[in-house]
């Protein structure tokens, strides 16, 4: 059976959703894997289309997980926003001009992984300073932004591959 990009998305959505919902670890923990799947949209999706499915994905994680409606969202649309620009700063031209996906097997784990602390730092840091709004010290904000980005980044590592599919394989 021939696997689907838009499956694997949609069932990751929904472990992002139990992951929220279940095993809520502490304050200072976020553990997010949005911002690696916003990351993994097919390169052939234009930046508006890719805003629009960032959209759509925050608004259904708000709408089935307990926290401020909204807050996902937010965060979700800028990461849309800079994929291409931050694909094309990291990995070049190339996934564009041939309409490849990426993946760790063509490009390394080592850019991958930076790219996936970049869009997730981006991600937290704008979820964090929303979601606290003046409300908690600037020692909090900084230490769940640390916390969330390291467990964040290593979930991540762990399931790019999943949705990185290579298509040589």
């Amino acid at each position: 059976m021939r696997r689907t990009f838009a499956l694997t998305y949609i069932l990751m959505v929904v472990a992002q959703m139990l992951l929220t919902n279940y095993f809520h670890f502490s304050p200072l923990c976020m553990a997010t894997i949005l911002p690696m799947m916003v990351l993994c949209i097919p390169t052939k999706v234009e930046t508006l289309w890719a805003m629009v499915i960032a959209f759509a994905t925050g608004l259904a994680v708000d709408l089935f997980v307990e926290g401020a409606l909204g807050l996902n969202a937010l965060a979700l649309v800028p990461v849309a926003f800079i994929r291409k620009g931050l694909i094309g700063m990291i990995f070049g031209t190339e996934p564009f001009e041939h309409k490849e996906n990426i993946s760790t097997r063509k490009y390394g784990f080592a850019r991958v992984s930076f790219a996936i602390i970049l869009v997730t730092l981006l991600f937290l840091a704008i979820y964090i300073v929303a979601d606290c709004a003046g409300t908690r010290p600037a020692w909090f904000v900084g230490a769940k932004l640390g916390i969330s980005l390291a467990v964040s980044y290593l979930m991540s590592a762990v399931l790019v591959n999943l949705l990185s599919y290579d298509d040589r394989r």
